[in-house]
């Protein structure tokens, strides 16, 4: 893979032309394949941690413990590469996307309009013929938004980003909550640190105030996985309890951070070298809501807009499993639970086709609960298209809250 912008056109030959260390490069590749053999197993039929540190200062955030293989898309073909399914994958985003970031509508060396420069250089680039934002050395961005502090006391964030070879140098992202591109800030209650993502992990730090103590809140897999490759970052806030995924890895669980965020931005950090790529895309805040049997004793049906597909296809993503799951469970829970399964689409391309579209994407989600567990006869699929829309198709949000897929009771 490699960026068709001057400035990283290079990138990938010079980390191929580097010697590797074969031993080294012989263990991961035997542990990946170990783990991707017994993974496929249980997930073919689909689609075709630590524990709490007795240290004072430092603690272990509550985890799956598990590693599991990444998903690396095909160079051939990187819309329609096979999904895995992500069998553990829990994280459920926001009912209502607040912000989303449609990459496409970008023109390349120029800088994202929908967002704010407060360091360094960031810029539209193509990598592998998709649309990212190329982030240089210690910049920072953060979203262009109305409100001063727009994001609810419930809300998920998802974001995907590019890591190089681990072999040639440190790098990760880091999410600020608070404004400002300063190393921490202050907060109520003490100083609070960046989120920092690795290749094979994540860490924050909160000063307490009370204590005068650093907590330290951390962990990290056995293995990152086959590299470079993209990863799904997912974070979740729910007045003070903050989850955080790493593809489909659940890596921090802090039941009680203590802090109030308002704004979040995101810096790319390198060390050793320059010209690596730095890169995002698929960015998304959406506001959080009631659980789903709530909705469904509420309201008699739920809306999802986790449920994500390749563009153009009814291909699921493998981000999609943390709803699915989900609705899997609840449907084994309650036995009593019919669902009619009911696609939407944004108005963006031709009537027909987006009916069409709508129908294979209902009837991919039913396969997979089937796959699952739940029984045929309590699933229904039907496409809508772009019919029903429940939001104006003329922003990114807009377009974003009309795709979905609807459970309706039956």
């Amino acid at each position: 893979m490699c960026f068709t912008t001057s400035a990283e056109a290079q990138l990938l030959g010079k980390l191929k032309a580097k010697a590797q260390d074969a031993a080294e490069r012989a263990v991961i590749k035997k542990t990946e394949q170990k783990v991707t053999n017994e993974t496929e197993k249980s997930m073919d039929k689909v689609l075709g941690g630590k524990g709490e540190s007795t240290e004072p200062v430092r603690e272990a955030a509550n985890s799956t413990g598990s590693t599991v293989s990444n998903e690396v898309e095909s160079e051939e073909n990187s819309g329609g590469a096979e999904t895995k399914v992500w069998s553990k994958y829990n994280f459920v985003p926001g009912d209502e996307i607040i912000f989303e970031d449609d990459l496409s509508t970008e023109e390349n060396g120029e800088f994202p309009s929908r967002w704010d420069l407060l360091k360094g250089n960031a810029e539209n680039a193509s990598l592998n013929g998709e649309p990212v934002i190329k982030l240089d050395k210690d910049s920072y961005i953060t979203p262009l938004m109305k409100k001063e502090k727009y994001l609810p006391e419930v809300f998920t964030f998802e974001f995907d980003v590019y890591f190089n070879d681990v072999y040639h140098t440190y790098q990760q992202y880091n999410v600020l909550f608070y404004p400002g591109t300063s190393g921490s800030a202050v907060i109520e209650g003490g100083r609070l640190y960046p989120l920092k993502i690795t290749m094979n992990g994540a860490w924050i730090q909160k000063h307490d105030e009370k204590t005068n103590q650093q907590r330290v809140f951390e962990n990290y897999l056995s293995s990152s996985g086959k590299l470079p490759a993209w990863k799904h970052v997912a974070i979740s806030y729910n007045k003070g309890n903050l989850k955080v995924f790493l593809d489909e890895d659940r890596i921090l669980n802090i039941p009680n951070i203590e802090i109030e965020p308002g704004v979040l931005s995101i810096q790319a950090y390198t060390v050793g070298n320059n010209e690596l790529t730095s890169a995002i895309k698929n960015i998304r805040i959406a506001e959080g809501g009631k659980k789903l049997y709530d909705r469904v004793v509420a309201d008699g049906k739920f809306i999802t807009r986790g449920i994500l597909f390749d563009v153009n296809k009814a291909t699921l993503k493998p981000e999609s499993m943390g709803v699915i799951n989900e609705i899997a469970a609840l449907m084994k829970e309650h036995n009593d639970l019919k669902f009619s399964i009911e696609g939407h689409t944004d108005s963006d391309g031709e009537e027909n086709s987006n009916l069409q579209l709508s129908e294979k994407r209902a009837l991919a989600v039913k396969e997979t609960l089937t796959s699952l567990g739940v029984d045929d006869s309590r699933l229904q699929a039907k496409g809508m298209g772009e019919k029903v829309p429940v939001s104006e198709n003329t922003t990114p949000e807009g377009k974003a809250n009309n795709r979905r897929v609807e459970f309706v009771k039956i």
